[in-house]
């Protein structure tokens, strides 16, 4: 899971600083998720997914599809 925020980030041309600010975290706060010594809530997962557009499941490792699944309106 860590190595793919990383991975996100990467491609996104985002720095760590930028990412930790647009998540409301210092640098090392967010440094330390991506080297996965920090435990993930659900509410930073969301963030997360936000952030870059993908589904929660894909940060979790359990699909390799970044999509999103449609909304139910």
């Amino acid at each position: 899971m860590y190595q793919r925020i990383r991975d996100l980030r990467e491609d996104n041309d985002l720095t760590q600083k930028e990412v930790a600010s647009i998540l409301s975290f210092t640098h090392s706060a967010y440094a330390k998720i991506e080297k996965g010594e920090r435990i993930l809530s659900a509410e930073v997962l969301i963030k997360i997914s936000n952030l870059y557009d993908v589904n929660v499941d894909y940060l979790l490792g359990l699909t390799d599809l970044p999509y999103r699944y449609p909304s139910k309106k």
